[in-house]
């Protein structure tokens, strides 16, 4: 439905003679948004559609069939990959499942193998490629800053079993205290919080806006109102708030790694 919409867009853009720089000056927006939309990889917020229809003189139409928000996560994977090569600082939150850029082999292996129905033994191989890809955005040294917030639950899920969670956990450990990324657990002594229902990123860019990524079983979300995704920042900087500093962090990352990596 994107790739639609974005088409159309740029269709009523060429007819109207305009550029995708002259068609962003009139819609105050930025060039990249509005090619980011053509492109299917973005969805305009209402007020984007709105601007857009006023720019392109097209009625309502932008802004009446914006293009559903909730599809198979399956469906939105590339979208948000793209958008992780593009943002400049993402902020992870997971309750269950150590965020796909940070896992290991073995361990994303693990958590693709656990799906319903049962996937072929090619097609595994070929999602943990995919998804070892995305571990690429690190080995840039500065770019883009990416933190992680993590429910406690997350360390103390046997993944794999005991060396692939060891694995894991030191894995996390060497890219927290080499200063690539930041990790902050979030204890069970917390008890409940908002961002327990489910899994979110959130990702800031240069040149456009920033937008919030949430999913959950068999759905995934992108939200990119501006309304929407100030609160989803407020409710991850209070899960922030509540998480354990760095150092302990590290510290308790090392210990159950550890604790994995004894055999009874």
């Amino acid at each position: 439905m994107g790739t639609i919409y974005g088409d159309w867009l740029k269709q009523q853009r060429e007819t109207a003679g305009l550029t995708q720089q002259q068609l962003a000056d009139m819609a105050v927006m930025t060039r990249s948004h509005v090619a980011h939309i053509e492109a299917g990889r973005r969805v305009p917020s209402k007020e984007d559609a709105r601007r857009l229809d006023r720019a392109l003189n097209t009625g309502d139409v932008l802004s009446s069939f914006l293009p559903q928000d909730d599809v198979a996560v399956t469906d939105y994977f590339e979208s948000v990959r793209l958008l992780e090569q593009q943002a400049m600082t993402i902020r992870e939150y997971a309750s269950a499942f150590v965020p796909g850029v940070l896992q290991t082999k073995g361990y994303a292996r693990a958590v693709l193998s656990a799906t319903f129905p049962p996937v072929s033994e090619e097609e595994c191989d070929r999602r943990v490629v995919t998804r070892l890809e995305r571990a690429k955005i690190l080995d840039d040294p500065v770019t883009p800053v990416f933190w992680a917030v993590l429910d406690e639950a997350v360390l103390r899920r046997s993944v794999g079993g005991r060396d692939v969670m060891a694995e894991q956990l030191m894995h996390m450990v060497r890219l927290t205290e080499s200063g690539r990324v930041r990790i902050h657990v979030l204890p069970f002594g917390v008890g409940a919080y908002p961002l327990l229902q489910g899994m979110l990123t959130l990702m800031a860019f240069e040149d456009q806006p920033p937008v919030g990524y949430g999913e959950g079983v068999s759905m995934g979300k992108i939200h990119d109102t501006p309304a929407v995704v100030k609160r989803l920042e407020d409710v991850y900087a209070l899960a922030l708030s509540d998480a354990m500093p760095l150092r302990e962090s590290i510290a308790l990352l090392r210990a159950t790694a550890k604790d994995y990596g004894r055999h009874d």
